[in-house]
């Protein structure tokens, strides 16, 4: 009768050696983390010139797996408008969104196109887009809210700079390196956006849930104006968004508090465009600035 084949991982070698090999990999995984944490703590600007180095290094990986999530997550679509006939049609529903986001745009346009050159003496042609880059990466899992862009201070990205997609306001730039940058997206809980509602200007706060939605406050007090399906824009105060960018949709109220989801998702966005702060762009557009930069305050007269 043959020997029964034991089970034991002492006397199958193979079955020792990675047992072994699982040790090793645990103890060395726990020993960077401890090393890493130590760092952050007691090194702050190693800590930071490591997370720079590392942004660069996972770049190509973050760009080639942004493109396979983008891949299968357009696979759902596929069957599921193949599925569902036509009313679930891909291409229609991107051009739907499209369509609503301009109607919106021209509305808030409309209604503030004259204020805001009297006021401000704006010109026609905008001068707000610095570049166009990609989103590579985004959190979707933890409080803190983020995306990385493959564009960073060597393309001239600044801290502070809006980045908007076609659908809506995407978030702010955070920190950058060389060729990267971390953007602070509208549903981080540090995130907060001046806005109104596109119908009536009623001025409100956008301030992140950090689970993906929008916590909107009206500023003025008494009964909440909000109603769910109303539709938020930027209002431009603040200086750092342009006016008008789309931003939200109402979903649900709650007492004085209305929440909402940001028409731009970075989960499937691929472009968007980092713009100059607005404050930025005034400056550059109004003449009265401009004259004043360009005239020494010596050789001026007395009328």
């Amino acid at each position: 009768m043959a020997r029964p084949p034991s089970r034991r991982p002492g006397i199958n070698r193979k079955a020792q050696y990675s047992l072994f090999a699982s040790y090793v990999v645990a103890v060395v995984g726990a020993v960077a983390g401890l090393l890493l944490v130590v760092i952050a703590i007691f090194d702050p600007t190693g800590f930071a010139g490591l997370r720079t180095v590392t942004a660069e290094v996972t770049r190509p990986i973050s760009v080639g797996l942004k493109n396979m999530v983008s891949g299968i997550s357009s696979v759902d679509e596929v069957l599921a408008a193949y599925w569902r006939a036509g009313s679930q049609n891909v291409s229609l529903r991107r051009q739907v969104e499209a369509d609503r986001n301009r109607i919106i745009e021209a509305r808030a346009i409309a209604q503030e196109n004259a204020r805001l050159k009297r006021l401000l003496k704006l010109v026609d042609e905008d001068q707000s887009d610095l570049l166009t880059a990609r989103l590579i990466s985004s959190s979707s899992g933890s409080t803190r809210r983020f995306a990385r862009l493959n564009a960073g201070r060597w393309q001239g990205v600044r801290p502070g700079m809006p980045v908007r997609a076609a659908e809506g306001l995407v978030g702010r730039i955070d920190s950058t390196t060389p060729n990267t940058s971390e953007v602070l997206l509208l549903t981080d809980t540090g995130n907060i956006v001046p806005v109104r509602r596109a119908n009536d200007s009623v001025p409100a706060i956008s301030t992140g849930g950090g689970d993906g939605s929008l916590e909107i406050r009206a500023l003025s007090a008494g009964r909440n104006p909000f109603k769910p399906g109303d539709l938020l824009v930027t209002s431009g105060i603040g200086g750092i968004y342009q006016p008008n960018i789309p931003v939200a949709v109402v979903v649900r109220v709650q007492g004085e508090i209305a929440w909402g989801f940001p028409l731009a998702n970075p989960s499937r966005i691929d472009a968007v465009v980092v713009e100059r702060a607005f404050e930025e762009v005034v400056t550059r557009q109004d003449p009265a600035v401009t004259s004043a930069e360009e005239t020494p305050s010596g050789n001026a007269s007395a009328p």
